[in-house]
């Protein structure tokens, strides 16, 4: 019964919102009128971006960029399926204690969601397109972002952040893409869907200055809240205690409500100076 379950979790990311829902997103907001293509996957991709307060007032400021998954469900609750994330509010309330940063949101591919943020072939979700995914963020999504805005490109002020599946494949670009990302936000991480992230995480060197939070609902069912605690106690042989961070909330369940409360926590220990 709990198989069933996480097997469906994905899919409530996916699904068109109520008709009639009020736009709750920000000015800061902008939907990029065209989409980008994604090499290889022969299909495209819109992105929404949230701009700092001070991104016009301020023209020599450049700013850390957080790329996140699953843009329809971070900003509005017109687009998203059982709320939203809140993130443009909570960039907003960040600012004004003086943290300030650009964040991408890539929607995702509803339909091909799970294979797009599958890292390996899995029975149930199909053949995996994460690979491609990823590569699709950072030789496409990146190279415009920060051609096209003041970012601050380098790696230490350069994040990636997802629930669920979105978790899953953060962790994977932690493996393979650790040159182009210095921080990591992993909100309930479907690992059931690739333990071989496991073995794959305990051989791989992180580069220097990692950051990583990682972040389960104690209420999410089966077994992800102890398989989150088992991964961070293998980056924990790679990261030092101020580079790794973990909260279990124990009341929370998997949803955006949840992921929304958390955000605030996640950012302050991924851009803590220091």
């Amino acid at each position: 019964m709990q198989r069933r379950l996480l097997l469906t979790l994905p899919l409530t990311h996916v699904l068109p919102a109520m008709a009639g829902t009020a736009s709750t997103a920000l000015p800061s907001v902008r939907v990029l009128p065209e989409p980008l293509a994604m090499p290889g996957l022969a299909r495209s991709r819109t992105l929404r971006l949230c701009l700092p307060p001070s991104y016009d007032s301020a023209p020599g400021k450049r700013y850390p960029v957080i790329y996140m998954h699953d843009g329809q469900n971070l900003f509005d609750a017109a687009t998203s399926y059982a709320g939203e994330w809140g993130v443009d509010e909570t960039m907003l309330a960040l600012a004004k204690t003086g943290f300030e940063a650009l964040v991408v949101g890539i929607d995702n591919g509803g339909d091909r969601r799970n294979t797009e943020m599958a890292p390996y072939d899995h029975k149930e979700l199909g053949k995996a397109e994460g690979a491609a995914y990823l590569d699709f963020i950072v030789r496409t999504v990146k190279p415009f972002v920060d051609a096209g805005w003041r970012t601050r490109p380098e790696r230490e002020h350069t994040a990636l952040i997802g629930s669920s599946l979105g978790g899953l494949i953060s962790h994977a670009a932690l493996l393979w893409h650790g040159e182009v990302f210095g921080r990591y936000g992993l909100f309930s991480p479907s690992y059931w869907a690739a333990p071989q992230l496991f073995d794959d995480t305990a051989r791989t060197a992180l580069p220097a200055g990692t950051r990583v939070h990682l972040y389960c609902g104690g209420r999410e069912g089966g077994s992800m809240a102890g398989q989150t605690r088992r991964m961070h106690r293998l980056l924990a042989r790679q990261l030092p205690p101020a580079q790794l961070s973990l909260n279990i909330a124990s009341e929370a369940k998997h949803n955006e409500a949840a992921w929304r409360a958390e955000l605030p926590m996640a950012l302050k220990a991924l851009f803590r100076p220091g």
